[in-house]
């Protein structure tokens, strides 16, 4: 849990700077809630944070909690083509498993994303892909998509001049330990059935 926090830590300093070359090209802010429709995978590591994220809110705000686990369940009902296996969460990873998960759920919106006010109930406890999504980004050498409602007006070179590589030592990967199995935000919050 220490190293998963160096992450967090590692990866916010490098949005924070992304954020700071970027300037006024990025326009993400609370409300902005574009990014969070339509299910992304997400890594075992990050399941494990939101599910300690949403214990914290279980002790700090119950009834938040408690709203939190009914949108991941209801979530999870109205996902009857999800491309993994039901049980477990795990996404497929196979041939065209990829095409299938473009397909599923697209207006689905993310069970953390409290709908009246337009934020994440569980902001701090969330996933790198929803930390790193919206300024010009690096990951393991590849250049992550930007929302395209920053950088409007922006060349390819003045973007490219706002990225920031996000984790050079890849300390997600060694903290994953090969662990490649993915799921989505939804499985990691909805309630454990018995």
């Amino acid at each position: 849990m220490a190293r998963d926090r160096d992450l967090i830590q590692i990866v916010d300093a490098a949005v924070a700077e992304a954020a700071r070359k970027s300037g006024s090209w990025l326009v993400c802010r609370p409300g902005c809630a574009e990014c969070c429709v339509g299910p992304f995978p997400i890594t075992q590591l990050d399941a494990a944070r939101l599910r300690r994220g949403l214990e914290d809110l279980e002790r700090r705000d119950p009834p938040r909690a408690a709203r939190v686990r009914r949108r991941a369940a209801d979530a999870l009902a109205r996902m009857r083509e999800f491309p993994g296996n039901m049980s477990t969460g795990i996404l497929d990873d196979d041939e065209g498993s990829e095409e299938r998960f473009a397909a599923f759920a697209d207006e689905e919106p993310c069970p953390a994303l409290d709908p009246e006010q337009q934020t994440c109930d569980l902001y701090e406890a969330r996933p790198i892909t929803c930390r790193i999504f919206g300024p010009a980004i690096h990951s393991g050498g590849d250049a992550l998509g930007v929302c395209e409602l920053n950088y409007v007006g922006a060349t390819d070179e003045q973007i490219a001049a706002c990225q920031v590589e996000v984790d050079p030592h890849g300390l997600e990967d060694e903290l994953l330990d090969g662990d490649v199995r993915q799921t989505i935000v939804a499985f990691a919050l909805a309630p454990i059935e018995d």
